[in-house]
């Protein structure tokens, strides 16, 4: 059975696929975008599979990075799944217990950074700010898997603004 996590890594693949000069059909990347969309929920999130109902934000900001790597940029999934992400933006003194934080965390990055404007502008200093915050002092992060997985995770996200991979060069 399908679900959302494996799309979205099929999709990503795709998607460098095609940058890297592949013939990726058409009909692929409109059924891959047709199935992340009927994983929407009504409140804006996106659920694990179409047959289970709930919710989560990494599953969420994973499927909008899908439909941005599809080439979708905007449209009522996207301002949907955007308005879903925002109660999940880090905020001092709020400790936020997501399941799958790192993973959450490197897809709504680079949500935000392909909405741009005040969703970026007010998502990624807060995630910066937390994650320096939890930092240790070898600098490494406490793992929610394991010590390498949290720390390289955490890493790819504070990179993003400086546009050193090439699928985030502006």
């Amino acid at each position: 059975a399908a679900d959302i996590s494996v799309t979205v890594c099929q999709v990503m693949a795709l998607r460098a696929a095609k940058n890297a000069g592949f013939h990726v059909p058409k009909e692929t990347i409109d059924r891959s975008i047709d199935y992340v969309k009927r994983s929407q929920n009504a409140d804006g999130g996106f659920r694990y599979m179409l047959e289970s109902g709930a919710s989560g934000f990494g599953r969420s900001a994973a499927a909008l990075v899908a439909l941005n790597s599809a080439g979708i940029y905007d449209g009522p999934e996207i301002r949907k799944g955007i308005d879903y992400l925002m109660q999940f933006c880090p905020q001092p003194g709020l400790v936020q217990r997501e399941t799958y934080f790192e993973y959450g965390h490197y897809y709504a990055v680079q949500t935000m950074w392909h909405v741009g404007g005040e969703s970026w502008n007010r998502w990624y200093p807060a995630i910066r700010d937390e994650l320096i915050a939890r930092q240790r002092d070898d600098g490494s992060w406490p793992p929610s898997i394991c010590i390498d997985y949290a720390s390289s995770m955490c890493l790819l996200v504070l990179q993003l603004p400086n546009n050193l991979l090439p699928i985030f060069q502006r």
